[in-house]
């Protein structure tokens, strides 16, 4: 059960007392007092009294404000409205986690959001920074409260961003550097843009190809978000089948997906990736029920790749940065445009106009094609018809 901190009195006697080679009995022996009633102090069962503070402090040698102390107030809870994936999941969990759920809580124009970290949203190679955490209990709808790290966190400039492209973290430390704080959380481009229209975000990161049209993305933005949005492109990257180094299983292409022995793993609907492998698998005339694991959805390139690194499947879609992350070799299938879709009505916010600004300088350029299979000739710029 989680057991909220203590708002009473503090103490280090613990500390203090084995640094000086103490047992309990002794300290209690040179305080004046019974070791019952030191042991029930120390651990903060009860409260000395004046009397008997000045005695601890005094056969410690040590001033009574290191000794004993309050604590720092906490900050108050504030409510916050649930979103992404695993928020959908916690509004139906009715029994508390022994310790609460870490949440990045967020500011969005007026609105404050609460981002559950569950699942694979809690972990890249290190547990995510979080802002907070959920008070736990019974969530009564959408909102939630949530207990601040620090209250300053909610005071600083955030910049949420949804979608999948895993060089969005090079963003991080210059935006951090210009006082912005980065909240970016991975979701298909589809549910990035359903995010975005719901106001769950600044910016959302899509790559969705448009048959009937033969483009990427803006007829997909015009499609699921109901407000005017400015496409700026971040990049242009090569998405193929990452493979096992040496191709143990002579996967020649999507034409291979087929063959007996062969297990894939996929993205999640909606995703561009997913989208993509359709597409591939209709122009081979390849069934999906004829594909090994085509059921199998993990969220993010970083989260397939890992998975063929593994051996658990040996194929997957993705980009090529991921595979070379892995160390996986890598089959190109196609070049896709990735880009970052703002609301006009944030176009004018400072943590938007410094998001741009980055994206205009070559250092970001030069970090984002280092991992391989990504062109930046065009980011910054708008994107594209």
């Amino acid at each position: 059960m989680y057991i909220p901190p203590m708002a009473g009195l503090r103490n280090n006697l613990k500390k203090l007392r084995l640094d000086a080679a103490l047992t309990q009995q002794a300290l209690a022996e040179r305080a004046g007092i019974s070791r019952q009633a030191y042991s029930a102090v120390e651990a903060g069962d009860a409260n000395p009294s004046t009397e008997v503070a000045l005695r601890l402090a005094r056969a410690l040698e040590q001033s009574i404000e290191s000794v004993f102390f309050l604590p720092q107030e906490l900050p108050r809870t504030v409510e916050a409205e649930l979103v992404g994936e695993a928020g959908a999941r916690f509004r139906y969990v009715g029994t508390p986690r022994e310790t609460p759920d870490r949440a990045r809580v967020y500011r969005v124009g007026q609105r404050l959001f609460a981002r559950p970290l569950t699942g694979s949203g809690n972990a890249r190679h290190t547990v995510v920074a979080a802002e907070g955490t959920i008070i736990p209990g019974r969530p009564a709808g959408k909102s939630v409260a949530v207990q601040p790290f620090d209250r300053e966190d909610l005071d600083t400039p955030s910049l949420a961003m949804l979608g999948c492209d895993p060089a969005v973290g090079l963003l991080e430390p210059e935006l951090h550097r210009r006082g912005v704080r980065l909240v970016a959380a991975e979701e298909s481009s589809q549910d990035a843009l359903l995010g975005l229209a719901r106001g769950e975000a600044h910016v959302a990161g899509c790559h969705l190809f448009d048959d009937a049209t033969g483009t990427f993305n803006r007829s997909w933005v015009r499609r699921l978000v109901p407000f005017p949005c400015t496409l700026v492109t971040f990049a242009s990257w090569e998405q193929g089948l990452m493979i096992a180094p040496g191709n143990p299983k002579q996967i020649r292409g999507v034409e291979s997906l087929s063959n007996p022995g062969v297990m894939i793993v996929n993205r999640q609907k909606g995703s561009g990736s997913r989208a993509l492998l359709d597409r591939a698998l209709r122009s081979y005339d390849i069934p999906t029920s004829k594909v090994g694991g085509y059921d199998w959805e993990e969220w993010g390139h970083m989260a397939v790749a890992a998975k063929v690194a593994i051996e658990a499947a040996d194929t997957g879609v993705g980009v090529k940065a991921a595979a070379l992350a892995m160390g996986l070799d890598f089959i190109p299938l196609t070049e896709e445009r990735y880009d970052l879709v703002v609301p006009d009505h944030f176009l004018n916010e400072p943590a938007i106009q410094t998001l741009l600004d980055i994206l205009r300088q070559d250092p970001l350029h030069r970090r984002v094609e280092s991992l391989g299979g990504y062109d930046t000739s065009c980011m910054g710029l708008p994107a594209a018809a």
